[in-house]
C-alpha cells in the first residue's frame, strides 16, 4: 500500500510519461492486461488511456487492472490512469520511493 507521500511522488513522475497501453473498444482484454503486466515488469510505472471508443471508466478500470496485476493505483485524470509495482528482480528497478513515515513518529 502506498503512502500519501509516495503516491505524490509517482504522480510527480508520471507527469513525464506518456501512455504507453491504450485501451479501445473491445477494452480490458487479455492482450492488454499482458502488456500492462509486461510494461510495469520493465518500466515499474505505466499510463495508460481510455480511447474514446471504450465506455470504460478510467478510476475503475485502474483499480480493476491494479487488482489483477497486483500493482497500485497511482491516480486517473480524465481518460487517462497510472499504475505502479516494484519490479520483481532488484536489478531492473528503477525507482526508489520516499520511506513511509513510522507511525506513531511525529
Amino acid at each position: 500500500m502506498l503512502t500519501g507521500k509516495q503516491r505524490s511522488y509517482l504522480r510527480k513522475l508520471a507527469q513525464e510519461l506518456d501512455p504507453l497501453v491504450y485501451i479501445g473498444k473491445n477494452d480490458m482484454t487479455k492482450t492488454v492486461l499482458d502488456e500492462m503486466d509486461s510494461l510495469l515488469e520493465s518500466r515499474e510505472l505505466v499510463k495508460a488511456k481510455i480511447q474514446d471508443t471504450s465506455t470504460l471508466n478510467a478510476k475503475e478500470t485502474a483499480n480493476e487492472m491494479a487488482r489483477l496485476l497486483r500493482a497500485e493505483y497511482v491516480q486517473a485524470i480524465g481518460r487517462r490512469f497510472v499504475l505502479y509495482r516494484k519490479a520483481r528482480d532488484p536489478e531492473k528497478r528503477k525507482i526508489i520511493l520516499p520511506k513511509a513515515a513510522k507511525r506513531g513518529a511525529r
